[in-house]
C-alpha cells in the first residue's frame, strides 16, 4: 500500500491531473464572464447552457492549434508514458484532430479536477484525523458529516482511517492514470496519414543508415586491405630500400587516418540521426586512389576520362565506391597480380571494367568460410541505379567486373 502511494506512477498522475484543473482555469473565467454579461437575466438552467456552449467553443478554439496538440502528446508522454509519436509537421492538423484534440482537453480538464479535488479532500481528512485524536478527541465536521474523535483507545481507529484515506488518494490517481491512459491513443495518437508519413521517414532513415553501413565497409574494408600490403611491402624493404619503405608507411598513416575520418562522420550521423552532409568522393578521386594502390607494390593499369562532366553526381559517388571494392577485391585475393582499369563514358552509359589475373598471391584477409560483402554491395549499388553488372572469370584465366550505369538514371 505505502509503495502505490509513493509510487512514481501515482505522483506523476496527480501532477498531470494538476496541470489539467490549472489548464481550466482561464477557459472557465472567460466562460463565467461572458455567460455574467450575456445571460444574466436568463433561467439557471439556460444559464449553464450559455455557460456549457462558450466552454466549448474556447476548448474547439484552443485545440486547433497543431502546437496545442504537440504539447498535449509531449505532456502525456514525459508524465503518463504513454509513448505516443510527435505530430508531423509538414501534415498539419487534420480534421478529426479539430474534435479529438478539444475532447482531450476536455478529458484531462474533468480527470484533473476530479482527482485534485477528491486527493484534496481524502489528504486534509488524513492530517486533521490524527491531529484531533492526538489533542484529545472532539468532534468534528466532514462533508455535512459530523464525527467524535475520541481520544486514547477509543479514538484508535484514527490513524488507520487516515492510512486508509492515503491509500484512496493514491488508486484515485492511479485509476486516473489507466483512463487517460486507455484514451489517449484515440485522441491524440497518430492518424493514418501520420501512420504513413512515419513509416516513409523510418523507411528513409533505414535506407540511410545501410547505405552508411555500405559505405563505411567500402572505405575501411578498402583502407585495412592496402594497410596490410604496405606494412608487409615496407617489413620486405626496411633493409635495402629504406626510403620506399618510409614511402609505404607514410602512406598507412595518410590512408588510416582517412579512414578514420570517415568512420568518425559515419558514427556522428548515426548519433545524431541526420543525413550525411560531409562531401564523398566522386570520379574525380580516382587518380588519388589509385596512388594508393600503387604503394603497395600492385601495378595497375588505368584508362580513366579525363572529363566527367557529364556524369551526374549520384552516378559519380556510386561509380568511385564500385571502382573503390572493386580494387580491394583484386588486392585480397591476386596481390601483386597485375590490375587493368577502365571507366569511360560510353554514349549513355558509365562503364568501369577491372581486371586481373586469377592466379595471384591471395593475402587470406577473408575468413575461411564467410561470404564476403563487395560483390554483394556493387550489385546493390547498380541496382539502385539500374544499371547492368557482372563479375567472373573469363577467358584467359582472368577475374573480370563489369559495371555499366545509365547516366540519366540518377534519383
Amino acid at each position: 500500500m505505502w509503495r502505490s502511494i509513493g509510487c512514481a506512477d501515482t505522483v506523476r498522475g496527480w501532477v498531470y491531473a494538476l496541470a489539467g484543473a490549472a489548464w481550466s482555469l482561464p477557459p472557465v473565467a472567460v466562460a463565467l464572464v461572458v455567460t455574467a454579461g450575456v445571460a444574466r437575466s436568463w433561467p439557471a438552467g439556460l444559464r449553464w447552457v450559455c455557460f456549457g456552449a462558450v466552454f466549448a467553443a474556447l476548448l474547439a478554439v484552443g485545440g486547433r492549434p497543431r502546437a496545442v496538440r504537440a504539447w498535449c502528446v509531449r505532456l502525456a508522454n514525459r508524465l503518463l508514458r504513454t509513448g505516443l509519436p510527435a505530430p508531423v509537421a509538414s501534415l498539419g492538423a487534420g480534421p478529426r484532430d479539430l474534435v479529438r484534440t478539444p475532447a482531450w482537453l476536455a478529458l484531462h480538464m474533468a480527470v484533473g479536477w476530479a482527482v485534485v479535488a477528491v486527493t484534496g479532500l481524502l489528504g486534509m481528512t488524513a492530517a486533521v484525523l490524527p491531529a484531533v485524536w492526538l489533542g484529545g478527541g472532539e468532534r468534528i465536521a466532514l462533508l455535512g458529516l459530523s464525527v467524535r474523535v475520541a481520544g486514547g483507545r477509543q479514538g484508535g481507529w484514527a490513524p488507520l482511517a487516515a492510512v486508509g484515506c492515503l491509500a484512496a488518494a493514491a488508486w484515485l490517481c492511479a485509476g486516473a492514470v489507466t483512463v487517460l491512459r486507455w484514451a489517449a491513443p484515440a485522441l491524440l495518437g497518430p492518424r493514418p496519414a501520420e501512420r504513413l508519413a512515419a513509416l516513409e521517414e523510418r523507411t528513409r532513415l533505414l535506407a540511410g543508415r545501410n547505405r552508411l553501413a555500405q559505405e563505411l565497409h567500402d572505405s575501411i574494408g578498402h583502407t585495412l586491405t592496402a594497410a596490410t600490403i604496405q606494412a608487409a611491402v615496407a617489413a620486405e624493404l626496411m633493409d635495402r630500400e629504406p626510403e620506399a619503405a618510409r614511402r609505404a608507411l607514410s602512406s598507412i598513416e595518410e590512408s588510416s587516418r582517412s579512414a578514420m575520418d570517415d568512420l568518425d562522420h559515419v558514427l556522428g550521423v548515426l548519433r545524431e540521426g541526420k543525413a550525411p552532409t560531409a562531401p564523398q568522393h566522386t570520379l574525380g578521386d580516382l587518380r588519388a586512389l589509385l596512388e594508393r594502390v600503387r604503394l603497395t607494390g600492385t601495378e595497375v593499369h588505368a584508362d580513366l576520362d579525363d572529363d566527367w562532366a557529364r556524369v551526374p553526381a549520384a552516378v559519380s559517388r556510386e561509380a568511385y565506391r564500385i571502382v573503390q571494392e572493386g580494387l580491394t577485391n583484386a588486392l585480397r585475393h591476386a596481390h601483386r597480380a597485375p590490375v587493368t582499369l577502365r571507366v569511360a563514358v560510353t554514349g549513355d552509359w558509365l562503364e568501369a571494367e577491372i581486371g586481373n589475373p586469377m592466379g595471384g598471391h591471395a593475402l587470406g584477409l577473408t575468413r575461411p568460410g564467410r561470404r564476403g560483402q563487395g560483390l554483394t554491395g556493387i550489385a546493390e549499388r547498380v541496382r539502385l541505379l539500374r544499371g547492368e553488372v557482372s563479375a567472373g572469370r573469363v577467358a584467359g584465366g582472368r577475374w573480370r567486373l563489369v559495371a555499366r550505369i545509365p547516366l540519366r538514371s540518377a534519383p
